[in-house]
């Protein structure tokens, strides 16, 4: 099939293939997909400019579709998503601009395609690490993990980088809130705002929602418990994925039917991935997480070591 904006060739069913398994891990893991659906689009052959506004376009409805969902299960901080939109918003306008000098220069898919890598490598391998050692604490407290295994608790969610989000919390700068769905009795707004405005430049600039920065920083860096991370990110997914294709598609950088037919099976698999959360603890939620963006970044250094099919 001829998608004539971005002027590729490719396969509707592969899309519609992609789409349901990114929404099946966005679902799951609260993210937006893009660390696999943006690799796999630029594998498809499709310019990077247009790997990143489309894959905004489509992860708008698949996260609408899943944060409902969590909405219903109680996984979602509406006021902790509200302040995280003020920070998203600028950082996704940053990285749109970005992703515009970028665009009159030869190197585009390089640049992207490169930071891409790094951030993906760097949070695996920082998840990997919170993992074994937080599976360390649990086999030298048992009762513990035993207890916590049986009540699934999200206000027991704990990890072993918990001492992070402590210091973070007790930032000074005011005002300070308290956010009572995820636990927390008392934190800056500026720290919030702060993690927000990271993730946005990230969406801005690699594509997707940012869910695979915003979601761990969620965890490690502000406190907020696996579960309710997953909800939240995905409810503020819609908002900073929803700016970013806008702000994208007047940039000409949106294949809105590339995104349409991604989400023909992403708004099924999205259903299916919030539904099994019920089923994990915050624990191994985030190790199954790991193996994640390692894959998207072998699929970004096929692309970059082949380079696009002659369209």
């Amino acid at each position: 099939m001829d998608f004539l904006i971005s002027g590729t060739h490719i396969n509707p069913f592969y899309l519609i293939g992609v789409g349901f398994i990114v929404g099946v891990l966005g679902g799951f893991f609260g993210v937006g997909g893009s660390f696999l659906a943006g690799p796999a689009l630029f594998g498809f052959g499709v310019p990077m400019n247009f790997v990143v506004g489309t894959d905004l376009a489509h992860i708008v409805g698949k996260s609408i579709v899943a944060a409902r969902k969590h909405r219903t299960l109680g996984n979602i901080d509406l006021k902790l998503g509200g302040i995280m939109m003020i920070g998203t918003i600028a950082g996704v306008e940053t990285g749109a601009q970005i992703i515009q000098q970028l665009k009159r220069t030869a190197h585009i898919d390089v640049a992207v395609g490169i930071s891409f890598i790094v951030v993906l490598l760097s949070i695996s391998i920082f998840m990997a690490l919170e993992s074994w050692k937080t599976l360390q604490m649990r086999r030298a407290d048992p009762q513990t993990a035993k207890r916590q295994s049986k009540r699934n608790s999200v206000k027991e969610d704990k990890s072993a980088f918990d001492h992070i989000a402590r210091k973070i919390q007790s930032v000074g700068l005011p005002p300070h809130i308290r956010l009572p769905t995820s636990g927390i009795a008392r934190i800056s707004i500026w720290s919030i705002i702060g993690v927000a405005f990271v993730g946005g430049i990230f969406s801005g600039f690699l594509g997707g929602g940012a869910g695979y920065i915003r979601m761990p920083s969620m965890i490690y860096l502000l406190g907020i418990p696996t579960h309710i991370a997953v909800g939240t990110d995905l409810f503020e997914i819609i908002i900073s994925a929803g700016y970013g294709t806008f702000t994208h598609a007047i940039k000409g950088n949106v294949d809105i039917l590339i995104a349409l037919v991604m989400h023909t099976g992403a708004a099924i698999g999205a259903q299916i991935g919030a539904t099994l959360t019920q089923y994990f603890n915050g624990a191994l939620i985030r190790l199954a997480f790991i193996p994640l963006p390692l894959i998207g970044a072998v699929i970004i250094i096929h692309g970059l070591l082949i380079g696009h099919p002659t369209k």
